[in-house]
Parts: C-alpha cells; structure tokens; sequence
C-alpha cells in the first residue's frame, strides 16, 4: 500500500535538502516542533493542512508545487506496483492549466 503522507514526507525532505536547510532550520521558520517536522518527513505523522502550509511557506514553496510533486510520485509507486512502465502524469503546467479552465 503507498502512503501518501511517505511521499509527501519525500518530497518535503528533498527540497529542504535540495535548499541546505536543516530541520531546526524549517522548524524555526514554520514554527513547528523539529520532532513533528522529523515525523512527517519520515512518513509516521499526517501533516494538517495548517502545518502542512507553514512548512512549504518556510521551505519558500508553493503548496500546488509540493502537492503536484508528490501526485507525481504517486502516479510513478501505482505504475509500478501495477507492473506498468508509465501511467499518464499530470505535469505541473498541465495542473496549472487545468485550474486556470476550471477558475475561467
């Protein structure tokens, strides 16, 4: 079974990574315990909403581009668990294209 709060916890651990931050880093910056932080980067906490918000604020990312990211990963985990070598996947302009039709 993916979990969705593991590749999100990916994703988030990556682009901190990919910024040279530190947890204590994000955690100040979100002001967020650098345990919960730890947790949802590991898969073993739900992030709300709210928190979810103030992590991708701190990290200075769009929460459309972390959530675009991680239903890439996630379309990638089905494929493979089905056997398959691709699934169509939403690409991020193709998202942003999408919610433009849909807010016109």
């Amino acid at each position: 079974m993916i979990l969705l709060r593991r590749l999100l916890g990916d994703v988030l651990r990556q682009q901190r990574l990919l910024q040279g931050r530190t947890l204590r880093d994000v955690s100040a910056d979100a002001r967020v315990s650098l345990g919960y932080i730890s947790e949802i980067e590991r898969g073993q906490k739900e992030a709300s909403s709210e928190c979810l918000a103030a992590i991708c604020q701190a990290l200075e990312l769009p929460l459309s581009t972390v959530m675009a990211e991680v239903s890439g990963e996630l379309a990638r985990e089905e494929a493979a668990v089905a056997g398959l070598t691709s699934l169509p996947v939403a690409t991020t302009a193709k998202v942003r294209a999408d919610v433009t039709n849909v807010a016109a």
